[in-house]
C-alpha cells in the first residue's frame, strides 16, 4: 500500500512499473548473492582449521572473488536502472509541473512570487528524485539484505540472534521521532530558500531601480539577514541528522558487543569440551584420533567457522543500519518537497474552455453587455454597455484606476466576466475555445516584456512560419525597422533579459511588431506609446492607420493626440463610461475628454516656450 504522502506519485511510478520490477529483481540477485559470503567465509574458516593446503584457498579465494564480482554486476545494474528511472520520472515531472505552470491564469502570478515557484521547479523536484532513487534503492536494499541475514543468523543461534536485534524497538521509536522532526524543519527550510529565491530574483530583475535609490548595501543587508536564518534553519537540521546516525551506530555497537560476548563463550565453550573429550580419548562420532584439536559444534555452542559467519552477517548489517537513517532523511525531505511541488499540480486554471467551446473563425465585433467585473471583492467595472463594429476603432482614456486595462484585458480572457456580458461576433466570447480567441487577437499589454533571446524570435513569437519578409513588415509598420537596421547584428541582435538592452520606445514598439506579424482580427494596444516621442508617436499611427484596415482596433492612451483620429472615444470613469462619440462630439460635451485635450494643448504651450 502506497504511504498517502507518496499518492500524487502514483501515475509516475505506473508508468515505469516495469523498470521498478527489474530493479527490484536486480536487487534481490544482488542481495541473494552476497548473503552467501559469510557462509562461504565461515565454511573456510571450518575447513582451514583441519588443515591449510593450496587447493583449498585457492577454492575459498575464488568462491569469495567470484561472489563479489557477481554482486558488483547485479549491484551496477541496480544503480543504473533504479536510478536511471528517477531521472526519467524527474524529466517527466519537470515537464508536467512546467506545462501546468504555462496553463494556470495570470492571476496565480500575481498571488505567488517568482522566486518561490523557481524554488520548487528545481531544489524541491531534486529533493523529490532522491526520493524515488536512491531512497528506494537503498531501502529495497536494506530489508531484503536484512531479511535474508535474519534467517541465516536464526539457523546458526536463535538466541544469539534474539539478543542481536533487542535494540529494534528503541531504532522504530527513535526513526519515527526523528523523521518527524526532519520532516518540519526541512519544509521551513524549503520556505525560507523560496523567500532567498524570491529576494535574490527580484534584485536582479530590479537592478537599475536599486541603483538609482542607492539601495545596493540595504539589500545585502537583507539578503544576508534571510541567508543568516537559512542556515541558522539547516544547522537545526544537520544537528538533529548529526544525533541521528551516531544513536543509530550506538544502538549496533551494543549488539556487536552482544554478539563477541555471547558469541565468543558459545565458541571457547565448544573448543574446550571438545579438547577435553580428545585429550580423554573417547570416541565420538565426528571426531578424529584423541589428541587432535577438532572443532565440533555441540548442542550450547558453536564453531569457529559459525562464529566468522554470524559475526560477518552482523558487519555487513551496518551499512543498512546507517543507510536507514539517510534513507529517513531523503523520504522526510522529499515528501515535504512533493508537498510543495503538489500545491502547484493541483492549481487548476481560472480560464479553461467551456463545455461546447470551438475554435471559431472571428469576424472582429466586440460587445460588452450590462457588464458589472469585481477583482478579489473589489468592483472595478459597473454597467458597462459597448459595441465595437467590426473593422472599427475604439479609443479608450480616463484616470488611473478607471478600468482601462481590465476592460481590454477581459477581451482574450486574461480575466474572466460573468457569462454573456463579453460577446463577440454576437456570440458570448466562452463559446470560443480559449486557443482560437488568442490566435486572432493581437495584445500589446503596458508593461513590455521581451525574452532574452534574437529580436527576430520576439517579433515572430508564435508564428514559427513566418519569413524574413514578414518580420520585416511588421517591424517597419511598428517604426522600429530603422533602428533594427542601425544594429551591427541586425534582426539577430540579443536582447537582454526583458529587452532591457533597449530604450523603452524600442521594447513597446517591438511588442507592437509581435503584434502585428500574427494579422489578427482584433488589436488591442494597451497604452502601447507611452514611451515615445510625439514624433514617433505621429509615425507610428500612420504606419498603423494601413493596418488597422479591416480589424478591429482598440487602444488606451493618456494623450489626445494618439486617440483623436480613433472612430469613436470612450471616456471611462470610476469604472463607468462616462463619456462616447468622435473626437468633435467630446470636445462639444465640454466634460472630461475636454478638459485633458484643453490641459495637454496647454502643455504642449509651455514646452515650446
Amino acid at each position: 500500500m502506497l504511504p498517502k504522502s507518496l499518492v500524487p506519485l502514483l501515475p509516475y511510478l505506473k508508468r515505469y512499473r516495469w523498470g521498478y520490477v527489474a530493479g527490484t529483481l536486480c536487487v534481490f540477485l544482488t542481495n541473494g548473492i552476497w548473503i552467501l559470503f559469510p557462509l562461504v567465509l565461515g565454511k573456510a574458516a571450518d575447513d582451514l582449521h583441519e588443515g591449510v593446503t593450496r587447493h583449498k584457498l585457492l577454492l575459498y579465494a575464488g568462491l569469495l572473488l567470484a561472489i563479489a564480482v557477481s554482486k558488483g554486476i547485479f549491484q551496477f545494474l541496480t544503480r543504473w536502472i533504479v536510478i536511471g528511472v528517477s531521472r526519467d520520472i524527474e524529466f517527466d515531472l519537470r515537464n508536467d509541473l512546467f506545462a501546468r505552470l504555462e496553463g494556470l491564469s495570470y492571476s496565480y502570478y500575481q498571488r505567488h512570487r517568482t522566486g518561490d515557484i523557481m524554488a520548487r521547479a528545481t531544489n524541491d523536484l531534486n529533493a523529490v528524485r532522491m526520493l524515488l532513487g536512491p531512497a528506494i534503492m537503498y531501502s529495497a536494499n536494506t530489508i531484503v539484505y536484512t531479511a535474508g541475514a535474519l534467517a541465516f543468523m536464526i539457523s546458526i543461534s536463535p538466541w544469539l540472534t534474539l539478543y542481536t536485534f533487542l535494540p529494534l524497538p528503541a531504532v522504530s521509536i527513535v526513526i519515527q521521532y526523528f523523521g518527524r522532526q526532519i520532516h518540519d524543519r526541512f519544509e521551513r527550510i524549503q520556505a525560507m530558500f523560496s523567500d532567498i529565491s524570491a529576494r535574490a530574483q527580484e534584485n536582479f530583475s530590479g537592478a537599475r531601480l536599486i541603483r538609482a535609490y542607492v539601495q545596493e548595501e540595504a539589500e545585502i543587508r537583507a539578503f544576508e539577514t534571510e541567508n543568516k536564518e537559512y542556515i541558522r534553519r539547516s544547522l537545526r537540521l544537520v544537528r538533529l541528522m548529526g544525533m541521528l546516525w551516531p544513536t543509530l551506530e550506538l544502538m549496533l555497537g551494543v549488539a556487536v558487543v552482544l554478539v563477541l560476548w555471547l558469541g565468543g563463550r558459545e565458541v571457547i565453550h565448544g573448543l574446550t569440551h571438545v579438547t577435553l573429550v580428545s585429550n580423554l580419548g573417547i570416541s565420538i562420532p565426528g571426531v578424529s584420533t584423541p589428541g587432535i584439536m577438532t572443532t565440533l559444534s555441540l548442542s550450547g555452542s558453536m564453531s569457529v567457522g559459525q562464529f566468522v559467519s554470524f559475526s560477518t552477517y552482523m558487519m555487513q548489517l551496518t551499512w543498512p543500519i546507517i543507510a536507514l537513517g539517510w534513507v529517513i532523511n531523503i523520504f522526510q525531505r522529499g515528501t515535504a518537497s512533493l508537498i510543495r511541488i503538489n500545491e502547484i499540480m493541483q492549481e487548476q486554471p481560472e480560464i479553461k474552455d467551456a463545455p461546447g467551446a470551438q475554435d471559431r473563425e472571428i469576424e472582429g465585433e466586440i460587445e460588452f453587455r450590462r457588464l458589472n467585473f469585481s477583482y478579489e471583492g473589489k468592483p472595478v467595472l459597473h454597467d458597462v454597455n459597448l459595441r465595437v463594429p467590426a473593422g472599427s476603432s475604439l479609443a479608450i482614456v480616463g484616470p488611473t484606476g478607471s478600468g482601462k486595462t481590465t476592460l481590454v484585458s477581459l477581451i482574450p480572457r486574461i480575466y474572466d466576466a460573468e457569462s454573456g456580458t463579453v460577446l463577440i461576433d454576437g456570440q458570448p466570447i466562452r463559446e470560443f475555445s480559449v486557443a482560437s480567441l488568442r490566435r486572432n487577437i493581437g495584445f500589446v499589454p503596458q508593461e513590455t516584456f521581451l525574452f532574452s533571446d534574437r529580436i527576430r524570435e520576439n517579433i515572430a513569437l508564435g508564428v514559427n512560419s513566418a519569413t524574413d519578409q514578414q518580420i520585416h513588415d511588421a517591424a517597419d509598420a511598428a517604426n522600429i525597422a530603422v533602428d533594427i537596421e542601425s544594429f551591427p547584428e541586425g534582426y539577430d541582435t540579443m536582447v537582454g533579459e526583458r529587452g532591457i538592452t533597449l530604450s523603452g520606445g524600442q521594447k513597446q514598439r517591438a511588442a507592437i511588431a509581435r503584434a502585428l506579424i500574427r494579422n489578427p482580427k482584433i488589436l488591442i494596444l494597451d497604452d502601447a506609446l507611452s514611451s515615445v516621442d510625439t514624433h514617433t508617436e505621429d509615425k507610428i499611427l500612420n504606419h498603423l492607420r494601413d493596418v488597422m484596415q479591416g480589424r478591429t482596433t482598440i487602444f488606451i492612451s493618456h494623450r489626445v493626440s494618439t486617440v483623436r483620429n480613433a472612430d469613436r472615444i470612450a471616456v471611462l470613469h470610476g469604472g463607468r463610461i462616462v463619456e462616447l462619440g468622435t473626437h468633435d462630439e467630446l470636445l462639444a460635451l465640454n466634460g472630461y475628454y475636454n478638459d485633458l485635450y484643453n490641459k495637454q494643448l496647454l502643455e504642449e504651450e509651455l514646452a515650446e516656450v
